[in-house]
């Protein structure tokens, strides 16, 4: 059989009619008719202050980095296992990282555990809501509150994801999108940065236009632009922001349809899988938004075996993040490297299975029941 590829990204045909309209408009760089219509559709839709397209979840980030002042020695805490973005853009700013080790049963961060790395050195808590499932922003929230921190939301994952009935990525002071061709809205490469405390929106409008006024300027604020901060080329062209607002119109169906495979993998193992090996779980407070469906098994070896499985029977599953605060070069730069045996766990132990809009329920069946043909030939592995 052909091979079943871990991701495989949406298209549609008005993707192409919308980027020859943006050719047609004569206004194919950032800040064009089609960014204007995805910022409109954010806002309209999950009541977001204010959102800036950008040419990727990192540069998103780096936005953050910049709207916080974060400056040398200034601590940012943050999970360890999550995507190197996360902490890139507060380290190139000079950030000390301080990293969170992952719940025992869910590869998110402790949130119990962020109290006890809060010094007088830090700046802002930095939540990743991994593969869409929100961390308990209540509690994050509050503790932000009581020692006057700011909270970045890395919501890369969670186009329409919930927690409590609250959007991802519009809790925290900032949340930041991607639209990765691995994610579920997609424009190649993309992001996106959300304002939701009204003192950052003035400043992010200079920032994300290369620390000038120009935002001001195209609206008659200023008789001419220049340049009054720091900043960078942060837009992406309105040649993205076409592609991405043509799939923005189909996000019921893809989302409807990804919820249903992630259901689908859901229910088979929740009746058919081997004692000690597991898959998500939704808390009370969060949603399931489709994005990427996981099996945490015993030890590396194990995990090694199922992937060499999966391969032979023409299935293509991957590992995920490296935690950061074992990777090379945290370890080049860090005093203390710290103990976090659960971040560690899920870096060896973790498999992400296919899951995109044109896998069908036959291939998700073949899959699953391929899984449970890999712990049947060795009782010796289950």
């Amino acid at each position: 059989m052909s091979k079943l590829s871990f991701n495989k990204p949406f298209h549609c045909e008005t993707e192409f009619d919308y980027i020859r309209d943006a050719f047609k408009r004569n206004h194919v760089s950032g800040n064009g008719y089609y960014t204007k219509l995805c910022h409109r559709f954010f806002e309209n839709r999950y009541g977001f202050k204010k959102c800036f397209l950008t040419t990727s979840g990192t540069d998103a980030l780096e936005m953050c980095a910049l709207l916080l002042d974060i400056e040398k020695d200034d601590e940012v805490i943050m999970p360890s296992f999550t995507f190197v973005s996360s902490a890139l853009a507060f380290v190139r700013q000079g950030a000390k990282i301080r990293f969170i080790d992952s719940q025992q049963d869910f590869p998110g961060m402790d949130e119990r555990l962020i109290e006890n790395e809060i010094t007088d050195k830090t700046k802002a808590i930095v939540v990743v809501h991994y593969a869409g499932i929100a961390c308990n922003m209540n509690k994050v929230m509050d503790i932000a509150q009581r020692h006057n921190l700011y909270v970045v939301e890395d919501a890369a994952q969670c186009i329409d994801s919930f927690y409590n009935k609250k959007p991802l990525g519009g809790i925290g002071h900032l949340g930041c999108f991607s639209f990765h061709e691995t994610k579920n809205i997609h424009c190649g490469e993309g992001g996106m940065l959300i304002v939701n405390d009204e003192k950052f929106v003035r400043r992010a409008e200079k920032i994300w236009e290369k620390g000038t006024n120009r935002v001001d300027f195209h609206r008659n604020e200023v008789s001419k632009y220049e340049w009054v901060e720091t900043g960078s080329s942060f837009l992406p062209s309105d040649i993205l922001a076409a592609m991405l607002f043509a799939q923005l119109e189909k996000m019921d169906e893809i989302q409807n349809r990804r919820k249903r495979i992630w259901e689908r993998y859901h229910a088979f193992f929740s009746m058919s899988i081997p004692e000690g090996i597991s898959y998500p779980s939704l808390p009370a407070y969060a949603t399931n938004n489709g994005h990427l469906f996981w099996l945490i098994l015993k030890d590396k070896q194990q995990r090694d075996q199922l992937l060499n499985y999966y391969k032979s029977k023409g299935i293509h599953a991957v590992f995920h993040y490296q935690s950061l605060h074992a990777s090379a070069f945290y370890r080049s730069v860090a005093k203390d490297i710290p103990c976090l045996p659960y971040a560690e766990k899920f870096s060896v132990c973790l498999i992400r299975l296919p899951l995109h809009f044109y896998l069908t329920f036959d291939d998700v069946d073949y899959i699953c029941n391929e899984t449970l043909n890999f712990f049947k030939t060795d009782n010796s592995l289950a």
